[in-house]
């Protein structure tokens, strides 16, 4: 990882970049006879669709993410979209297309937002394109996607591994801030407040980082402390109060 920083100068190397990286790498290079499918899983904001992003580029996976409202076929049609190819009439056959051009490329296929084919019943399309196929096949999802999958046997089966996404750490915090705050110098007892006041949501950290930079362009400084910060207002995720009627 040491050798990728950044990927088009916008994805940093967080530890949960590398935890993908280093699971769909373990799932390619797999012995013979071992399961094929994964699952990276984790709280909203901890970046695993960056993660997703990053990996999809690295080993030139097929990537889709998934919709709440897609059915299928247009789970099918979207994933054939992303192999160029124009999708056949029917499902079955869909998927006897998608089986058979990842066979032939040996490209992995990520699914970000997996959750959504355990609500809309899809889960079985994907198991099937993976034994039509034997690639890897890696579910990307909320914290409770290996629970409910539990359900589904013959997917939960056909797991090699579970990796779950870390919160975020003073290392992302590093990594992200010359993204976020480029230019401007961070102290250590500021980054240590705002990735606690971000509830180490790498989602979070990116707003905060944000905030910090817009607090020095307005003050023309290029370092900020935790002093300079004060009372300054971190994004902290948490709804605000109701406000009173206006008379």
């Amino acid at each position: 990882m040491q050798q990728e920083p950044r990927l088009y100068n916008s994805v940093a190397p967080l530890r949960n970049v590398a935890a993908l990286v280093a699971l769909i790498d373990r799932v390619q290079s797999r012995q013979s006879g071992l399961p094929g499918m994964a699952t990276f899983y984790g709280p909203s904001g901890y970046g695993k669709t960056t993660a997703a992003t990053y990996a999809a580029n690295k080993f030139d996976a097929y990537c889709v993410q998934v919709k709440w409202c897609w059915t299928g076929k247009k789970l099918c049609q979207a994933i054939l979209t992303d192999l160029s190819i124009p999708p056949a009439g029917t499902i079955a056959d869909m998927v006897d297309q998608i089986s058979e051009e990842i066979a032939r490329s040996g490209r992995p296929l990520l699914i970000d937002e997996a959750d959504h084919l355990i609500k809309r019943n899809m889960i079985e399309l994907v198991r099937d394109i993976y034994e039509s196929s034997g690639a890897a096949v890696i579910l990307i999802g909320e914290e409770l996607l290996p629970q409910k999958l539990q359900k589904w046997e013959r997917v939960h089966g056909r797991m090699l591994d579970w990796v779950p996404a870390e919160p975020g750490s003073m290392a992302d915090v590093g990594h992200l801030a010359p993204i976020h705050c480029a230019g401007v110098e961070l102290d250590e007892a500021l980054k240590k407040k705002l990735l606690a006041v971000s509830a180490n949501s790498i989602r979070r950290i990116c707003v905060n980082l944000d905030r910090v930079a817009e607090f020095a362009r307005t003050r023309g400084v290029n370092s900020v402390s935790l002093k300079d910060w004060g009372r300054g207002d971190f994004f902290t995720g948490t709804a605000p109060a109701p406000r009173r009627a206006l008379a």
